[in-house]
């Protein structure tokens, strides 16, 4: 992924408007290049502006509608519409197509400026950027890792396995959670699963299973997690280990002490 390609995926990502494909394409390359922080940083805090000191309050009937119709009509190629365009004023519909400046490609530039517009319009009647967000249901770890990641504690800590799949794991004391990233990790056979287990001392303690999409997977992990507990990953049956502890040993393990 290049600078460009990221900066389109952080207007996205500051809007919460990302797939989860998108997301987990987004973080990895967070990781792999901290020089573009701010860029992340910037867009998080203009979408913050947007919504600052609005209060919460129940969002009106047909909210969600509205919002994925007007998604639904911002053209996503190479059109001229000026209206489609966020960078071309209003006022330039009534100039000739041949005395205005050539455009651009957009793709999730276009995308993100058209929810910031929804944004906008929906905080100007009073919705929240809470409510906004419940209506575009985000994955519940996907909004825990961006919990960790705005605490000023974050952490994390990533291993490499011996096949070449990275698992990074992300957490934070004030938060109190903890969400496992990863990339290139192999399906596991059928009625089996992952389970993730916190190991406090010699203890493993439950924390929820997950599978891969392609190798990927964002996983949040289930219960508190203490200051020195590891992550550890085993192979279970389906809906995880009936006992309560693992009955293989662990494909990943990541410390955090």
């Amino acid at each position: 992924m290049n600078e460009k390609d990221f900066a389109e995926l952080a207007a996205g990502a500051a809007l919460h408007a990302l797939s989860a494909d998108d997301e987990r394409r987004y973080r990895r390359a967070l990781a792999e290049h901290p020089e573009w922080a701010a860029q992340h940083d910037a867009d998080a805090e203009a979408a913050a502006l947007l919504a600052d000191g609005m209060a919460s309050v129940a969002p009106p009937a047909g909210i969600r509608a509205a919002l994925l119709a007007r998604i639904a009509q911002t053209p996503q190629d190479d059109a001229t519409d000026p209206e489609a365009d966020p960078e071309v004023p209003a006022a330039a519909s009534s100039i000739p197509a041949d005395e205005t400046a050539p455009r651009t490609p957009r793709r999730w530039t276009r995308l993100a400026f058209a929810l910031a517009a929804c944004l906008a319009l929906l905080v100007g009647v009073g919705i929240g950027a809470v409510a906004l967000n419940d209506q575009l249901n985000r994955p519940e770890s996907v909004v825990a890792l961006q919990e960790i990641e705005s605490a000023g504690d974050a952490q994390k800590a990533t291993v490499e396995l011996d096949d070449g799949a990275t698992a990074t794991a992300h957490w934070s004391g004030s938060v109190g959670k903890a969400v496992l990233v990863t990339d290139g990790l192999p399906e596991v056979a059928d009625g089996k699963t992952y389970e993730l287990w916190f190991v406090r001392g010699e203890d493993p303690i439950a924390a929820g299973v997950f599978d891969v999409d392609g190798g990927e997977a964002t996983a949040l992990l289930e219960g508190e997690m203490q200051a020195g507990d590891a992550i550890a990953v085993t192979v279970e049956q389906e809906g995880g280990s009936p006992s309560g502890l693992p009955t293989t040993d662990p494909v990943i393990v990541i410390p955090t002490a």
